[in-house]
Formats: structure tokens, C-alpha cells, sequence
């Protein structure tokens, strides 16, 4: 089958450090260590595995990251490779294993790509203490690998499918997952929306977790990419009813932010200052650095960038005793300033993932909340789709979601 397959090498890193600031060839192109190519077709691994035709698989910031090796290496030893990227994936099945009970041949389904003990195949005695409380995105054992199952080579390490060298992602055109992993998806369900439901759910993750205890306060979520628009979607689809004030960069996803359900949009800069202001916050000026505040302030913020200019707005726009919320992925900041974390007791929370949720008296996974909601929303969700290409246009398609101010891309994604 055709399939995009991604090596980590030493060579690729030297060259995307250098050469890839300059070109892309050296980070996706014929420099790169990413092919489209033809790769051996998975096969099941065992009764309770699905074989699934990819219908659509999202590039997410992580992937980006990865190939520009620009992401932190804290996350390596639970990846292996060469891989097949793509996370974010709508599929349908077109083969079950004897044991399947929980989809059927024609389905669409979407993936959740988090690779659990069971998926592993440990036992339930075996389970790490993440994957028995149903939070298997923090899986302890993603750097192990994991057990044979009827006759199928051992797994290897890896804590995400499109990060795993034994189980291929949605950038090709077959994969293979645990039943456990799948979710039926509506047919009022569009494609567009569908894709969607893995970013959608890490902003319905964060926000069951870690959103705001009381309704109807004002929140702030800094970023304009998909997990923050996404962010916004799921506060509002999950009955917050405060206000919401999201800070972008650019007009067009100003206009998404509010048809996701913000109240106000500002810009980073004089606009966010003055809506801080407006909380009530006092502005004074110390010797040296930036203005800092006292009073106001937000009880909740989502940092939905996690980098350091992101990272620090928050510590300096979250009221005392206020919960900042990291769904960015932050790595190494050099020179943050830690100082509002103690002087105002604050409370910083990450959210990687998904997993069991606690939603309208009942338990269940964070992409069931997810695909309920989609089903009951008339917010234009697929409007955050911006781009779309076949498999064999793979280079454009990164180099819109790459350069992103320059093409206007929100969410781009392949369809093999």
C-alpha cells in the first residue's frame, strides 16, 4: 500500500537544523527522511483487531515539530521508527477479527491513537495504574514493549500509533487498531467534522479536567490554531455558559474564535493588556522587565501555544489562586520567569490526550462526549478544515500547514 513512512536518523537531524531553515526539501522534501512509498499492508494481530481503509487523516503541529525535528527529545524513548505518521484519522473498517464486537465492516470510525496496556496486550493484572483509572495517555509502560498476541510479532515501544513502527498511522492508505480504540461516527456526521474529533477532543479533555469551576466566569484562551479553537468549541458544547475572551493574530481565525462560541477576540499585545485591565488589574512597572499586575485577572487560562511568550502571559494574566491550563505543547523555555507561580499560588495543570471522562452521569471515553456534542452543535465545526490534498500532494499540503500565516491554514488534511 501507499503510505507516507518517517525515519529518525542523525542525518535527518543535522540536515533539518541547517539546511531545513532554509528549504523544505530538508524537512519534508526529497532531503527528508519522509517517503511516499509502498509499505507491507498490516495485518491483524489478533481477534480483537480491525483493518480500516483511512478515509482522511489530520496534520497536527506535533507532526511538524517531528519532522523539523524541533520538538523536544524528552518524548523519544516512547516513539519508535521508521513510522507512518498521522494521528488524526476518520476510517472506515473493511475487516474485523473474530473477537470484534464493537464496530462492523462499512463503519466509519474514528481513532484514538493512545496505545493503552490492553492494546499492548498486557493483562489486566499487568496494567499500569494510568490504563486501570482509564487515563491511558499518561500509559506508564509506552516505553516497554509489549506482549505477542496470536502468534503476531512483540510489540514495539511507543505510546501513539503514527509514532510507532509496528502500527501504522493515517498517512497511508490501510492501518490497523484494537477495537477498543474505535468509535463509531454518525452519518450526520460530516467528514470535515469527523476528522476533527482527536484535536476536538483534547480541547473536551482539558476543559472536563481542567476547566473552570464555576460557569460562568471569564476564561482566556491564548492561540489560534485548532486546539485552541477547539478549546473554545468544547466549553461552549459542554454547557459553559461565562464569558470567553480569545486572543488570535490573524482575521480569519478571529472569525472562527467567534463562531466557536467566544465572546470577544483580541489581539496579542495593547488589546490583551487593555481586557486585562478591564478585570480590574492594576498595572505597575518595576525597574526592570516587563509591566507587571495586581488584582483581576482571569480565573482560568488555556495556553493552547506553550512557548515561552505564551507561557509567561499566562503566569502574569491569571488571578490569585486561578488554574493555568498547558494543552501547548511546551518543551524547553529558556529564561521563563516563575516568579507569579508562587507569588500568586497558582495552579498549573497539563492535559495530554484523552481518556475515561465523567460526563452527564455516566462514564465514558472523551470521544464519545466529543461525537455527542458534534451531533447536537450548529457551530460551523468543519469551517476549521481549511485544506485538503491526496496523499500523492503530501509536500503542499505540509508546506500550507507550515507556513500557515502566509496559506491561512487552520487544520490541513490528507485524504488517501
Amino acid at each position: 500500500m501507499q503510505a507516507l513512512s518517517f525515519h529518525v536518523t542523525t542525518a535527518g537531524f543535522l540536515r533539518a537544523r541547517t539546511l531545513g531553515r532554509y528549504w523544505e526539501a530538508a524537512t519534508f522534501g526529497p532531503l527528508s527522511n519522509l517517503r511516499l512509498k509502498e509499505v507491507p499492508r498490516p495485518s491483524l494481530r489478533g481477534d480483537e483487531w480491525v483493518r480500516l481503509e483511512v478515509l482522511a487523516s489530520g496534520i497536527c503541529g506535533t507532526d511538524l515539530a517531528n519532522l523539523t525535528y524541533s520538538a523536544s527529545p524528552a518524548m523519544e524513548p516512547f516513539a519508535s521508527f521508521p513510522a507512518v505518521l498521522g494521528h488524526e484519522v476518520l476510517a472506515r473498517v473493511v475487516e474485523v477479527g473474530a473477537g470484534v464486537d464493537r464496530v462492523e465492516v462499512g463503519q466509519r470510525v474514528v481513532v484514538d491513537p493512545m496505545i493503552s496496556c490492553r492494546v499492548r496486550g498486557h493483562p489486566r493484572e499487568a496494567r499500569c495504574l494510568s490504563c486501570q483509572e482509564g487515563r491511558h495517555g499518561t500509559c506508564e509502560l509506552a516505553g516497554e514493549e509489549g506482549g505477542p498476541a496470536h502468534g503476531a510479532d512483540t510489540l514495539r515501544r511507543g505510546l501513539t500509533i503514527g509514532y510507532h513502527a509496528d502500527l501504522p498511522g493515517g498517512w497511508g492508505e490501510e492501518m490497523v487498531a484494537h477495537q477498543s480504540q474505535l468509535f463509531p461516527v454518525d452519518p450526520a456526521i460530516s467528514k470535515r467534522e469527523a476528522v476533527l474529533v482527536e484535536p476536538l477532543s483534547i480541547g473536551m479533555h482539558a476543559v472536563l479536567n481542567g476547566g473552570p469551576e464555576d460557569p460562568e466566569c471569564d476564561v482566556l484562551v491564548i492561540g489560534s490554531g485548532p486546539i485552541a479553537l477547539g478549546t473554545i468549541w468544547a466549553l461552549r458544547a459542554s454547557g459553559f455558559k461565562g464569558a470567553i475572551v480569545a486572543q488570535t493574530k490573524r482575521d480569519h481565525e478571529a472569525e472562527l474564535a467567534r463562531k466557536m462560541g467566544a465572546d470577544e477576540v483580541v489581539n496579542p499585545g495593547v488589546e490583551a493588556r487593555q481586557v486585562l485591565v478591564e478585570t480590574g488589574a492594576m498595572a505597575y512597572q518595576p525597574i526592570l522587565g516587563d509591566e507587571v499586575f495586581s488584582g483581576g485577572g482571569f480565573p482560568v487560562v488555556f495556553d493552547c501555544v506553550g512557548n515561552g511568550g505564551s507561557l509567561s502571559q499566562a503566569l502574569r494574566f491569571t488571578s490569585p489562586r486561578g488554574r493555568i491550563v498547558m494543552l501547548g505543547c511546551a518543551a524547553q523555555i529558556p529564561k521563563l520567569d516563575l516568579t507569579f507561580l508562587w507569588a500568586r499560588e497558582l495552579e498549573v495543570r497539563g492535559f495530554v490526550g484523552y481518556g475515561e471522562e465523567a460526563w452527564r452521569g455516566r462514564r465514558c471515553h472523551t470521544f464519545q462526549a466529543t461525537l455527542e456534542c458534534l451531533e447536537e452543535s450548529d457551530r460551523p465545526v468543519e469551517e476549521l478544515v481549511t485544506h485538503a490534498f491526496p496523499l500523492a500532494d503530501y509536500r503542499d499540503a505540509l508546506s500550507a500547514a507550515a507556513n500557515h500565516r502566509r496559506s491561512g491554514a487552520l487544520k490541513v488534511i490528507l485524504e488517501p
